[in-house]
């Protein structure tokens, strides 16, 4: 079985399609942005809405299973080589990847007459292929303690399914499979960015001298978990109940004292680690958010769900796409202004939109926190344009030297 690394260095054609992260974190932050833009209109009336959704369940679809469907598999494209030695996807068979979700995203946004079951087969095609191709290399490296990371990714693929089930009969925004798909993705943050923030923020203080570190994973990051898990599942099967929000409230603050244990109030001088703290706080915030929707204590709105949408999926994705891309091109592991003013944009189009929420007839605030959503990711799609698309700097130094 040829590694990733041998992979990676026998392949000789475009350079985006040397790693799989390339194509993903770049396609992945153009949809984001050209998404928000086609919404905008759509939702002032002025566009009608593409493909076999009506306007809000495409933008929900849109977001939650194209966008982050990108970035996990960026993301896992990346881990998996690390976790087994293997996964040597390179080349024609990332770019027959790339194309299978591409053609997703024509299938559900382009009126192309399709029925809704061949949008959906279209759409699932690329996240089961992805599924096999991860569960094959992961049983084969016996690397069976992120078995867990591909099952959440297959109640991803059957969130996406119901959805589909769902906008056939009218509104799928609502129904339980947009909440699963929602309670999957923010379970992989909890579980992959408890693993990923303290171990950064560990590496990058030890380099600034003598201090606290964060706390090692134990009883408490295992209880804050399973109180994470309850609420979830409270959630995606029963939104609005009281015991519902109580739950969220409890899963909430657990969360926040979790992050609190790793020290992120010491990382202000490196934009690359504050934001991943960012990133987590915004997932224990939105359990609050929710958690008081259900018991009645906000205006009501989707204002809280974008706190975990447009916050937690948003701003986490955002910071280990930048912090990955920059680190595996061999670049030095630092944000500058252009990238620190991509995540000020970001947490500011969060922060909007949840206000909106409580300003009647707020559509100024609306259409600013989706100018914001799209200067974080146009710019970040601008910004590490030529760090995806070009070999890494050690590469292009080989290759000048030769």
């Amino acid at each position: 079985m040829t590694t990733s690394a041998q992979a990676i260095r026998a392949w000789s054609g475009p350079a985006i399609l040397s790693y799989g992260y390339r194509p993903f974190f770049l396609l992945a932050a153009i949809w984001a942005a050209l998404t928000m833009a086609l919404w905008v209109p759509m939702m002032g009336g002025a566009m009608p809405a593409p493909g076999v959704f009506g306007p809000v369940d495409w933008h929900a679809h849109a977001l939650l299973f194209g966008y982050s469907g990108a970035v996990i598999a960026g993301f896992l494209m990346t881990a998996v080589p690390n976790w087994t030695g293997r996964f040597p996807i390179v080349g024609w068979p990332l770019a027959a990847l790339v194309a299978l979700w591409l053609a997703g995203r024509v299938a559900v946004t382009v009126p192309l007459g399709l029925s809704p079951l061949a949008v959906a087969v279209v759409d699932l095609a690329f996240p089961v292929a992805l599924a096999l191709a991860i569960g094959r290399e992961l049983v084969a490296g016996r690397n069976w303690r992120n078995l867990k990371v591909l099952l959440l990714f297959g109640l991803l693929i059957v969130a996406n399914a119901r959805f589909h089930w769902a906008a056939v009969g009218g509104y799928a925004s609502g129904d339980w499979g947009a909440r699963l798909g929602l309670a999957v993705v923010l379970m992989m943050i909890a579980v992959i960015g408890g693993r990923i923030v303290p171990s950064f923020t560990r590496n990058w203080l030890a380099r600034q001298g003598p201090g606290p570190l964060p706390a090692p994973a134990d009883r408490y990051d295992n209880v804050a978990m399973m109180l994470t898990v309850m609420a979830l599942l409270f959630w995606v099967l029963q939104p609005f109940e009281p015991v519902t929000g109580i739950l969220c409230l409890i899963a909430g603050a657990a969360n926040l004292a979790r992050m609190a244990r790793w020290q992120g109030h010491r990382t202000g001088g490196e934009p690359l680690v504050w934001v991943l703290h960012a990133g987590f706080a915004f997932v224990g915030l939105g359990f609050l958010a929710v958690g008081a929707d259900a018991l009645g204590w906000l205006p009501g709105g989707t204002g809280p769900l974008h706190v975990w949408m447009a916050g937690a999926i948003g701003v986490m994705t955002l910071a280990v796409m930048s912090r990955a891309s920059l680190g595996h091109a061999g670049l030095p592991l630092s944000a500058g202004r252009g990238v620190m003013a991509l995540y000020l944009a970001l947490i500011g189009a969060v922060a909007v939109r949840f206000g909106a929420g409580f300003v009647p007839g707020a559509a100024g605030m609306l259409h600013l926190a989706a100018t914001l959503w799209i200067a974080s990711f146009a710019g970040f799609a601008v910004l590490y344009w030529s760090i995806l698309t070009r070999p890494r700097v050690d590469q292009r130094r080989a290759n000048t030297a030769g």
